[in-house]
């Protein structure tokens, strides 16, 4: 069985996506930290992020297994991914990582933005994960909070307006629900809730 989970950053995908993973006996992948690490390669070699030659090469040499979510989860190379995310060249090399861990026994859960349309078109299940853009960035501050780092939630409303709008309109692969993909709105939702309802629509597609 393959899932799809997509949606905007701080949409509580990934915990779903993760949580789901284990609920249903699958592997998962974050999507997103492929991006990060590619930027994050490039950040380090002091390079340009829309430099497609050198993004490329960086894609082509990750080791996923060696990737630290604590340093690529900051809000820098967060920014950062969303530039490489852009790169055409970027995202085929990376498609067919994705898409071989997608079929691989048992299957999978994969979060991302671009899933149900491009990487895993015949998932299993579609869920396209989506809250305000004000509840995203009180959740984002609310996060960085608790970390003990400062935040403006003014500041991160912005950021992540100007995210959506960027990853919405990117020529490839833009943000946007598959077709056949159940819309799930974490808004008013704390995560338990979001989580039984991703489980129940896995549920009833199962079930057809």
């Amino acid at each position: 069985m393959i899932i799809a989970i997509d949606g905007p950053a701080a949409s509580g995908k990934g915990t779903i996506a993760r949580r789901l993973a284990d609920h249903f006996g699958l592997r998962h992948l974050d999507t997103g930290l492929l991006y990060r690490a590619v930027a994050k390669g490039l950040l380090d070699r002091n390079q340009v992020l829309d430099d497609r030659e050198r993004a490329v090469a960086v894609a082509r040499t990750l080791e996923p297994a060696r990737f630290d979510p604590a340093v690529l989860k900051t809000h820098a190379i967060g920014e950062a991914a969303s530039i490489v995310a852009a790169i055409p060249e970027v995202r085929d090399a990376l498609i067919r990582f994705q898409r071989d861990f997608a079929s691989a026994p048992p299957g999978a859960v994969l979060d991302g933005r671009d899933i149900g349309t491009v990487i895993a078109p015949d998932a299993d299940v579609k869920i396209f994960v989506i809250a305000s853009a004000p509840e995203r960035a009180r959740r984002r501050a609310a996060e960085l909070r608790a970390q003990g780092a400062p935040a403006d939630e003014a500041v991160i409303l912005a950021d992540i307006e100007r995210r959506d709008e960027r990853d919405r309109n990117r020529a490839v692969a833009p943000l946007k629900p598959a077709p056949d993909a159940h819309l799930l709105d974490t808004t008013h939702l704390d995560i338990d809730a979001a989580v039984r309802a991703a489980v129940d629509i896995v549920k009833a597609v199962r079930a057809g």
